[in-house]
């Protein structure tokens, strides 16, 4: 089910009705953004957008919403468009299992048609426009950022690949967050313990496999190209980088070869961000590109981040709730059912599992907390019965409403840390976090009256699928 390329998904996109090309002339600002926004509010199940008559522009294409969809995101897997949420979910987690698949090497890659080392000009290689009114300019925030661990440069899985935002501040520098949870973070921090600088590639317009990969909250020294190869179900291809012992996905559209200036701050932002708020301006880092590669007439992939739902909440939305159903499956490999972590990158998590004793629902929440994830994100954890539907909200709702007790089951833990992002938290990067108990509750806790639940009629089960398979 292995994408050759960027051009390759938009072709099965194209082929399954999930890609609307834009022939109309239109403006950078504000066509395009609000034509993104706008298909997002059309519901679940919307097309990608390509863009390739954009104003100032003679052959700049560009597509939005590649992933903003379940049928975008279920062809990403492989499967068919209309495969429901939670079979994508348990069908994401089998092949999480199946990590790490070795990677496969290449010596070149398409992106080599075309080389720049001199007078590099991003805002003539790229077509960039602002994704809010509220932006301090131009930003690339779709991209993989590729840098590696200076302690144990050997180390494969310790080569990060993940996505950041990242601001043009001039022709061939980038503004760029590492936002401290992050792998990227810790090696820049090795480099100007050093007092050298910190060697990134930037790879736009990729194989949509290691996009997911890149978004997904990996341990530090997981790969996420062997990642990649394990959701795509086969080896994952590469090229060396020409300036740095890095690897770049050889499906790429532009790739951008730089480094972080170590001891380098500049102001950045605001910028938008998929809180649904302006997150201000800051002191970054600054990144400096000395090389540019890209395919013959790229195809520039953007990311409209704002109110949700967007693309992003999409593309992050079962691969941030599979890594922490595994990681609490390891502790509860017994009880837990399925993780819902959809809700602006985790910071809302929904759990449902089966109860051991009294209190057991409680202890699962407090172990999400301390995850990889939810130690900077997973500031409300909901708790549900193993015979609840986390990814069906009217279910989530009903538990809510029934079986969690406000004296009982509502637990504060002040002052745990959170990313800096999160609007609510004061000071920046701290705030209380809550776990809701709605599990029926079992002994010794014998409050309530659950002793007569609603069976539902004989054979719906049966009915369910027979439906499904007739309103195909």
């Amino acid at each position: 089910m292995a994408y050759k390329d960027f051009r390759d998904f938009l072709a099965t996109l194209e082929k399954e009705g999930q890609l609307l090309t834009i022939h109309d002339e239109v403006k950078p600002e504000p066509d395009i953004a609000a034509a993104t926004k706008a298909m997002s509010k059309l519901g679940s199940e919307t097309p990608a957008m390509l863009f390739d008559n954009i104003y100032g522009y003679t052959n700049a294409k560009v597509a939005m919403n590649v992933m903003g969809s379940w049928p975008n995101h279920a062809l990403m897997m492989g499967l068919p468009k209309n495969t429901p949420l939670k079979d994508q979910f348990f069908e994401f987690a089998r092949r999480y299992d199946q990590f790490p698949v070795p990677v496969q090497r290449e010596e070149t890659a398409p992106f080599h048609e075309v080389e720049i080392t001199e007078n590099i000009n991003l805002f003539e290689i790229l077509p960039l426009f602002r994704l809010n009114q509220g932006d301090g300019g131009f930003y690339i925030d779709k991209a993989c950022v590729i840098s590696r661990d200076l302690d144990d440069p050997d180390h494969f899985g310790k080569q990060n690949v993940g996505i950041y935002r990242m601001q043009v501040k001039g022709k061939d520098c980038l503004g760029i967050q590492p936002v401290p949870q992050h792998d990227i973070a810790i090696h820049l921090r090795q480099a100007e313990e050093r007092g050298e600088n910190l060697p990134v590639v930037i790879a736009l317009g990729n194989e949509p496999a290691i996009t997911t990969a890149a978004a997904t909250p990996l341990l530090y020294d997981q790969s996420e190209y062997e990642m990649a190869g394990a959701i795509q179900g086969e080896p994952y291809r590469i090229v060396k980088a020409k300036d740095s012992n890095l690897d770049i996905p050889w499906g790429a559209e532009v790739v951008l070869e730089g480094e972080l200036l170590a001891g380098v701050r500049e102001f950045e932002g605001p910028f938008g961000e998929f809180t649904g708020h302006y997150s201000g301006g800051r002191s970054m880092p600054v990144i400096k590109i000395n090389r540019v590669y890209h395919r013959k007439n790229p195809i520039f992939e953007h990311l409209y981040i704002g109110m949700p739902w967007t693309e992003t909440d999409y593309m992050v939305g079962i691969n941030t709730s599979v890594p922490l159903y595994q990681q609490l499956k390891e502790a509860f490999p017994n009880e837990i059912e399925a993780v819902n972590a959809m809700y602006t990158h985790g910071l809302v998590a929904i759990i449902s599992t089966k109860r051991r004793y009294g209190g057991f629902a409680k202890a699962v929440g407090m172990r999400a907390l301390t995850t990889p994830h939810g130690l900077g994100y997973c500031k409300l954890v909901i708790v549900v019965d193993e015979d609840v539907d986390p990814f069906n909200l009217p279910q989530v709702m009903w538990a809510l409403s029934t079986k969690m007790h406000p004296k009982h089951d509502a637990v504060i833990i002040p002052d745990l840390s959170v990313l800096a992002l999160d609007p609510g938290s004061e000071p920046s990067g701290i705030t209380h976090k809550m776990i809701l108990d709605a599990t029926t509750p079992v002994a010794p806790e014998t409050r309530g009256h659950y002793s007569q639940p609603l069976d539902s009629p004989l054979n719906v089960d049966k009915w369910e699928q027979r439906l499904r398979e007739l309103l195909q």
